[in-house]
Formats: structure tokens, sequence, C-alpha cells
């Protein structure tokens, strides 16, 4: 009895509000009908009962009104008149009778073309603005839209909080009221069935309201009751979830779909014990996703796409979480399943827009990157302690899953170019990512150098922009990368081959690339541009020659650095070998930049020449002597400095002619400054004398004996300290062959260079020359003296004495014989000379 009353009262209140709402509806019909009626009667009367009466003759053109464009007539004079009821009535009612004055026609004139208009874009409107024009009468949108809803929901709660009354008080047993959940679901549809012809709109929400009540009666009838088992509930669940999607589909109603999305991923948390089969949890969802994504797609709901996609990434995230922290996680089933949700909005998401082919809006874009970086997460979560040696082919595959969506939906079915760059930047990324992840060490920079050439290939190949960009970020990680890889290696205890090694290859394929990107921009000029960013190749290839130079120089250096301190025990022996390839890279590289015959070429020459001329003169030559002063005091060792340095010396003499090839091929201010001769002629004597310093060193002292150290008065004292004993008595011993070869050798060869400085002075007229050549043979008369003749042996005197007397001689005799080379400053110039 108590069941029959509760579907009469239900049944009774459904009657109630659809006749309301039909009286409503007729109600609204009569005041439309009324509206038109009141319209067609404001047609026919006028509010005026005179109106204007326009005098022929009195229709005039004046001058100063009229306009050459428009011709507009001057306003003629108007007077009232009045006309009866009748004639009032007859002129309303009569379509024929035109009394408008005729303005006076004007000659026809040549129209010039209207410019089209330009239309600006539109402003993506907001959420609240869109709503507003949907339903711009907020009445009528409450009044049919929003109240019913309202209504259906109210009802479902009172019928239920009946039914828990009903249940409360045992009027009803578990199957009856599960039938009773059933039969009211029923009569609701059925109800909103009768509706739908005449009452979409209504009918839909009722629908929704029958398809909530099917769900909550099966699942207390599982939960509460235990009627029947998991699967039975599961599976009803299902045909209702297949059988809502129906529904929304024949009502074509959004909201009906949102419901069976809704419905349907709640179904596992309806039927759960606890205890779920994750394979059939996620093979559900899969079903689910498919089925419901292409209602979307037949219907373009973006709606329900939106939130399958949440509710999916929702109910996988969690189940993952919770999964890798139990005690049996499933990883090849997660990652499986993973890959199949990723695979699915991957394709929602393009295959949409390849039916539309429209734009990607800011919400599909960002579900397709998120899309991918979640999946990115979840697998590299999976395979840390699944397979970590994965992890890089793992990315390696999603960078190419990428990278053939963005060319086969771009080049088959025109996708949109935001999206297609998109993809490419995705497949850029995880192509970059991977390598560090798969590799390490010096394999990082070379796929890194080999990816950056690559990817301009492809760029000049497929005329795709943005792989430039990619480009010149992925050489940026590689000069990174390589820095790093400097500091491992050449820092590190590790045992390397002379040059066949894994770092040396590494920088050598390294600049190898840079040069590689040079020659394939040799013969670009177009600047491109994408998001505001231009890519002018002009400059990146020079800026690419230039780095290349530069890591070639850097790797060829630490190479040499580390192998002779490797193999080399004397540290200054060690030194002279970075210093000749220094010097040796310059030369060739100064070359290079003589051949190419520019002033910037020269200006480089011009730096790097005098730059190592000024560093052999006062650092680089200084390493031999401190070689001869260890292998003097230790007595071991072998003189490399020594026999390297005549290398370097021959290099440095290159530089001085480099200069002198610019000085006659360019025209720099420098070449013109007064003390530029001056400054190169002391680099001369400065160089000759350390030369002839060296060799007087090497010629006269000897390793530092045993017997060197019992004879010397300081034995005694330091005995227990031999090794400061040694380096005394060398001290000692190389002192005083300087001031020997400072007395007897100095003079000598400053008179030789003062020769050779007068008679180029005077075959070449450089007045300067001949100024210095004089000035330091007289620094050299003063020098014997006053310093050189006190405390010199009688045979240093007799031979510095004899041979700067001839040289003397010599250089007057020359003086004499050859002064009519010599320009008399008193005359006019003819020639150029430098002062």
């Amino acid at each position: 009895m108590e069941s029959f009353l509760l579907v009469a009262l239900f049944c009774f209140l459904i009657y109630i509000l659809s006749t309301i709402q039909g009286r409503f509806n007729n109600l609204e019909d009569h005041i439309q009908r009324l509206n038109k009626k009141i319209d067609l009667l404001k047609t026919v009367e006028k509010p005026s009962e005179t109106i204007p009466v326009i005098k022929k003759e009195e229709l005039k053109i004046a001058p100063d009104q009229s306009n050459k464009a428009t011709f507009e007539s001057a306003q003629p004079e108007v007077t009232q008149e009045k006309i009866s009821d009748e004639q009032l009535e007859k002129i309303a009612l009569s379509s024929k009778i035109d009394n408008s004055p005729k303005p006076v026609e004007p000659k026809p004139i040549e129209q010039k073309p209207i410019p089209k208009p330009i239309i600006p874009v539109e402003p993506e409107k907001s959420f609240w603005e869109n709503f507003k024009e949907k339903n711009p009468d907020l009445e009528k949108f409450i009044g049919e839209n929003l109240i019913n809803k309202i209504g259906v929901l109210i009802l479902v709660l009172g019928i239920s909080y009946f039914v828990k009354y009903a249940i409360d008080k045992d009027w009803i047993n578990e199957p009856a009221r599960v039938g009773i959940g059933v039969l009211c679901g029923a009569l609701v549809m059925g109800i909103a069935h009768k509706l739908r012809k005449n009452y979409a709109a209504f009918s839909s929400v009722i629908v929704a309201g029958a398809i909530a009540i099917f769900y909550f009666t099966i699942g207390i009838a599982f939960h509460d009751y235990h009627l029947f088992n998991q699967t039975v509930a599961f599976s009803i669940m299902v045909v209702i979830t297949a059988f809502s999607a129906l529904i929304s589909l024949s009502y074509d109603r959004i909201e009906l779909a949102v419901l069976s999305l809704i419905g349907g991923f709640a179904v596992p948390y309806m039927v759960s014990t606890g205890e779920g089969n994750y394979v059939v949890l996620f093979t559900y969802i899969i079903i689910l996703n498919v089925g419901i994504l292409a209602l979307a797609y037949y219907k373009k709901w973006n709606l329900v796409n939106i939130l399958a996609y949440i509710f999916t990434v929702l109910l996988y995230g969690v189940w993952l979480s919770r999964d890798l922290t139990s005690g049996k996680p499933h990883y090849l089933g997660a990652l499986i399943f993973g890959f199949a949700f990723y695979f699915i909005f991957i394709l929602m998401n393009i295959i949409n827009n390849i039916r539309s082919k429209g734009e990607f809006s800011k919400t599909q874009l960002t579900i397709l990157a998120s899309n991918t970086f979640l999946f990115y997460g979840a697998g590299m979560a999976i395979l840390t302690n699944y397979h970590p040696e994965l992890k890089g082919l793992f990315t390696t595959v999603l960078a190419l899953l990428n990278l053939i969506y963005a060319w086969f939906l771009y080049k088959k079915f025109e996708l949109d170019e935001k999206a297609a760059y998109l993809l490419i930047g995705l497949t850029l990324t995880f192509i970059t990512l991977a390598i560090p992840i798969q590799f390490k060490g010096n394999y990082i920079t070379l796929f890194w150098a080999a990816e950056a050439v690559l990817l301009l290939w492809l760029s000049q190949k497929s005329k795709i922009i943005s792989y430039r960009f990619g480009s010149v970020i992925v050489h940026i990680l590689m000069i990174f990368s390589l820095i790093m890889d400097w500091i491992k290696y050449y820092n590190g205890n590790l045992a390397l081959n002379i040059i066949i090694n894994p770092i040396f290859i590494t920088g050598i394929f390294a600049t190898a690339s840079l040069f590689a990107i040079w020659y394939l921009l040799k013969n670009e000029t177009e600047k491109l541009t994408i998001f505001d960013i231009t890519f002018n190749p002009e400059n990146y290839k020079k800026l690419a020659l230039e780095v290349g130079f530069v890591l070639t120089y850097l790797t060829g250096l630490f190479e040499v650095i580390f192998q002779s301190n490797h193999y080399i025990e004397n540290l200054y022996s060690a030194i002279a070998l970075p210093i000749l390839y220094h010097l040796v890279f310059s030369a060739i590289f100064t070359s290079f930049l003589i051949k190419r015959k520019s002033e910037t070429t020269y200006q480089g020459v011009l730096l790097i020449a005098t730059s190592n001329i000024i560093l052999f003169a006062f650092w680089f030559s200084n390493y031999p002597f401190l070689e001869h002063k260890d292998i003097i005091s230790s007595g071991i060792g072998e003189s490399i400095a020594f026999y390297l340095h005549y290398v370097s010396l021959f290099i440095t003499i290159y530089f001085a002619y480099q200069l002198f090839l610019i000085y006659k091929k360019a025209d720099f201010d420098l070449f013109k400054h007064r003390y530029f001769m001056w400054i190169a002629a002391f680099l001369i004597i400065y160089i000759a004398s350390s030369e002839v310093m060296l060799h007087g060193l090497i010629i006269m002292n000897s390793p530092v004996t045993i017997h060197d150290l019992q004879t010397s008065t300081m034995y005694a004292s330091y005995k227990s300290d031999l090794p400061f004993l040694r380096d005394f008595i060398a001290d000692d011993y190389i002192g005083l062959t300087r001031t020997k070869i400072i007395k007897t050798g100095f003079p000598v060869l400053w008179g030789i260079l003062a020769f050779v400085f007068l008679i180029v002075g005077i075959k070449k007229q450089y007045k300067s020359l001949r100024i210095i050549a004089l000035s330091l043979l007289g620094l050299t008369i003063l020098k014997l003296f006053i310093y050189d003749i006190s405390n010199i042996s009688e045979t240093g005197k007799i031979i510095s004495f004899i041979l700067l007397g001839i040289l003397i001689l010599i250089i007057s005799f020359v003086y004499q014989k050859i002064k009519v080379l010599v320009i008399d400053e008193n005359k006019p110039k003819e020639n150029n000379e430098t002062e």
C-alpha cells in the first residue's frame, strides 16, 4: 500500500509540474499574439495630426548650401494645413501616395573606387560576455533554463528523503526498495519522453534526473543491500552509462553527455570494494573514453573532451601514486595503460581539428602539451625503479612520436601551424632531454653536436623555421656540456691516450658541428622570424665560425696541457709545449686571416701578431731560463723548453714578417706613430739580448755536482738540506755567468745591432732608425766605460774593446761611404720617411 502511495504521489507531482508549465506556455503564446497586434496598430497611427506640405515653387538650391560630392538641397519653406481624420487614415494606409520633396537631380559624376574597409579582428570574449550574448534576457534564462534544473534536483532529493523515511520505518523491504527506485526512474524517463516533443529542454533535465535515480538505486542495492555481486552491479551501471549516452545523442543535449561522462567515471567507485582489478578498471575507462569521445566528435562537444581528460588524469594519477608506493607495483601495466590514455587524448585533439580544419584553441593546445608532459612524467616515474636504463629510449620514442604527429598532420592534413610548432617544440625538447638521460659524459656533447647540425639541415629541407631556433638552443647546450666535459676529464685522474681519447675527439666533433653550421648557412641571407624572434643567418654563421675557432683552440690547448703535464716531469719543460701550441695555432689563424684581404682581418692579424711578440719577449722566453736553472740545481732533466724555444722564436719572427706585410698593404695609424719604430727596435734588442744570455748560460754552466756541494763553504750548515744548497750554488753560478755575458756579450751584440739598424736606416731612408742606431751605439759605449770596465777580466776587456772598436770604425766608415744616401734635412722630402 505504501509503495502504491509513493508512486502515485510522485506521478501527481510530475503531472502538476507539467500542467503548470503548459499553462505558462499558453499564457506566453497569448502575450506574443497581443504584442503583434499592438505593433500592427502602431504602424497605422501617427502622433501628429498635421503634416508638412511643400510648395513646388519654393524648392531651391542655394550655391553656398550645395556640396559637390552629395549635392544636398537647400531647406524649403514649410506651411502647415489642417487635414481631416478621414484623409489622415487614407494617407496612413496608402502606400502609393508620396508627398516627400523631390530634390533637383544633380549631374552624374565619376565616383572614385571605395577602398575595402579593414575589418579589425574581434577580441576574444570572456565567459561572462559570451553568456550575456547567448542569454540577453537574464529573467528568461532563469525562468526557462535554471529553475527547471533546480526543480528536478529538489524533486529527486524529496523522493530520496521520502524513500529513506519509509525505509527507516520498515515500510518497504530491500528488494522492494530497489524496485521502487527503478520504477521511479522508469516513470520519470517515460514522462520525459512524453514531454520531449513540445518541451525538449525541460524534458532533457527530467531525463538527467531519471538517470541519476538509476545510478543511486543500483549503487545502494550493491553496497547496502548486497542484492547482487560486483560483476552484476558493474554490468548494470555500464548499461546505464551506455543508455545515457544514447539518450544524450537522441536528445542532442550536451548536459546529458556530461551527466553520462560523470556517471561513467563514478561507476568504478560506486561498485568498488577496495580490492579492485586495475586491468578491468582501466579497460573500462578506455572503452568509456572512446565511446564518449566518439560522441563528442560527432556532436562537436568540446566540454565533454575536456572533462573526460580531467577525470582520466585524476583517476590514473591517484591510482599510479598509490600503486608505486605499494609493496607490489604494476610497472608494465601502468606504462601500457598510461600510453593508451595518452594516445587517446592526442587523437582526441588532433582528429577534432582535422575534421573542422580550424585553429587550435588555447584549451586544446594546453591539453596537447600537458597530456604529453604528464605521460612523460608518469613514464619516468615508472621506469626509475623498473628499467632505469630505458629512460633515455623512452624519451626518444616520445620525441619521435611528436615528430611523426607534426610531419604527418602538417603535410597531409594542413594542421594548424600553432599545433605543428607545439609538436615540433615537444620533439626538440624530448630529443634534447633524451641525450643526458640515456648517456653520460662526453656522449651528451656528441649527440647534441650532431642534433644541432641535423636540425638546421631539416629546417632547410622542410622550410620549418622553428628547427633553426632549436638548432641554436641545442648548440648552446652543447657548449656548456663540452665545458663540463673538459672539467671532468682534464681535472680528473683518468689516463688518456695522446689525441685518441674521448674528450679530445668530443672537442673536435663539437667544433666540426659549428663549422658545419657555417657551411650550411654559407649562401643564406634571408632573415626569418617566428614569435617576434628574428633569425639572421649572416650574423649566426659569423658567430658560429668565430666560436668554432675558439673551441678548436681550447680543445687543442687543453689536450696539450694535460698530456705535457702527464708525460713531462719538469714543470717549465711541460709549459713549453702549450706555449708552442699557442704560437703555432696563432700563426695558422693569422695566415688564414691575411688571405681574406680585408681591413677587419688585417686588424685581427695586427692585434694577434703584436700580442704574441710581446708575450714571447716578456713571458714565453722566461721558461727556458727557469728550466736551465732546475737542470743546473738538480743535475737531472732534459732541455725541452730550450729546444722548443727555437720554434717559438721562428714563429715570433714570422709574426714580425706578417706585420711587415700588413704595413705594405694597409694604412694603419699604428705604423705612423712616432714611437712605433722605437718600440719595435727595443723589442728586437730585448729578444736578441735574451737569446745571447740564454745561449751563454747553456754553454758556460753545468749541473751542480757532489763535489761542488762538498767544497762549498755552506756545506756544513746545510748538510741536512741539500736541495736548498743546490739551489743556492746554482744561483751563484748563474749570477756570475750573467755578469760576464752582460759585460762582454751585450756590448758586442748591441754594436752589431746598431750597425744593422744604421745600414737599414740608410738603405730605406728611415731617419728614426738611424737615430736609434746611433743612440744604441752611444749607450753601448757609455755602458762599456761606466759598468763593463769594472771588475772584468783582462781577457774580457780585450775582447770587448777590440770587437766594439772594430764595429765603431766600421759604422763610421759605412756612414761616410754611403752618406750620399742620407736625406738632406734642408731639402724638401721627395719620398716617404718614417719619423
